[in-house]
């Protein structure tokens, strides 16, 4: 499903490329033909008006009135030598009245777009007329079409891949709570049948000593069926009391770790926290992190556990003196598979996030990671 998706984005941007370059040259193309045909529209302009001061027929009088009164479009502004106006077309009238500068600065504008046209009189060579002009609004259209577009595009890519991946988180959601019941379910049998088999045992002269710790070992596999059968459904919330939570998990895992490690625990609060969770997933939660703790430390080191009251959130830190994360791999630690272990399936830190997002409306993130000094997780929960 992934390397679907990654298909689809590839594919995807690659089309919008296409397309996006496509327009650009394509506008640029008719920006220069529609710029070289308003070039030759204000020339024409030029010589129609300069032909009227000194034309006798009536006929070509009316043919350069009519070239005169069919620019509609295209701003022009006439000067002399010296670049006094004389003449302007095609301006908002009511701006050119209310503000003598108006003109002065549209003047200054057109310089910097275009060459002006030059009629030079004849019999006075000293004597010219300078026609400046700006761009119609079809051709500022075109020119900006391809923003436009780009931007349509943008939005259409921004709505197919969001789509994509709500479709992709959804399938692997499903995934997830399939693989979790099936789990449950497959570990519900044995998980009887060896309940059964303890209590024969218990009749039995001589194991006294086994006994107690085989229950162990069925009440950690009926804890583990639990959990698997809570994250295939949505779980309950109680108001559970979050130090004593924690502290609980801790001095589980202070036993199952070695004499090398250091655990410390520190709650920054004077009252007890009381926050809405799945006792169970949530005990799963800081197992997690903290066994990841005691695998970087590769058995000599320390773990600390702080606990934080904010205004509207607590926050729950593990950190460790361990080997680090490396910073090109802290964004994929989350993803399913990732592990730098040489067993496991690297699951737990997903289940994990999942467990804290989806089921505790909290965060779970890396804080900050350093190679050789230590990594620190951190979650969020809603007070």
């Amino acid at each position: 499903m992934l390397r679907a998706l990654l298909h689809w984005k590839n594919l995807i941007a690659l089309l919008a490329i296409l397309i996006v370059s496509g327009t650009i040259f394509y506008s640029q193309y008719l920006a220069k033909k529609i710029a070289i045909r308003e070039r030759q529209v204000v020339e024409q302009w030029a010589e129609a008006s300069q032909f009227l001061i000194r034309a006798p027929i009536d006929a070509e009088i009316l043919f350069a009135t009519r070239i005169l009164t069919e620019n509609k479009t295209i701003p022009i502004i006439e000067t002399n030598e010296r670049d006094s106006i004389l003449n302007y077309i095609n301006f908002d009238t009511t701006k050119a009245a209310a503000d003598p500068a108006y003109l002065k600065k549209q003047l200054q504008q057109f310089k910097k777009s275009h060459p002006p046209v030059i009629w030079t009189d004849p019999v006075v060579p000293s004597r010219q007329n300078r026609y400046y002009y700006g761009e119609s609004s079809l051709l500022d259209q075109v020119r900006y079409f391809p923003i436009v577009q780009l931007c349509i595009v943008a939005l259409f890519i921004t709505l197919i891949l969001i789509s994509l991946r709500s479709s992709y988180l959804s399938s692997q959601n499903q995934v997830w709570a399939g693989m979790a019941k099936e789990t449950a379910h497959q570990l519900g049998t044995p998980v009887s049948s060896l309940e059964g088999w303890l209590e024969m045992l218990r009749d039995v002269p001589g194991t006294e000593k086994i006994v107690p710790e085989l229950e162990k070992d069925i009440r950690r596999l009926q804890l583990v069926s639990d959990r698997f059968g809570k994250i295939g459904s949505k779980p309950q919330l109680e108001k559970t009391e979050l130090v004593t939570q924690v502290r609980e998990m801790v001095d589980y895992m202070k036993k199952r770790a070695g004499a090398g490690v250091q655990f410390s625990m520190e709650v920054q609060a004077t009252h007890p926290l009381h926050v809405l969770l799945s006792p169970p997933l949530f005990n799963w939660v800081i197992e997690n992190l903290l066994k990841n703790a005691l695998d970087a430390l590769n058995g000599g080191g320390a773990v600390a556990v702080l606990i934080v009251e904010d205004a509207n959130v607590v926050q729950i830190e593990v950190a460790d003196t361990g080997k680090g994360i490396p910073k090109n791999e802290i964004a994929q630690v989350f993803n399913p598979g990732f592990t730098t272990k040489k067993r496991g399936w690297g699951l737990g830190l997903t289940l994990s996030k999942r467990i804290v997002e989806q089921f505790h409306n909290g965060k779970l993130f890396v804080k900050q990671s350093e190679l050789g000094k230590g990594t620190t997780f951190a979650i969020t929960l809603p007070k």
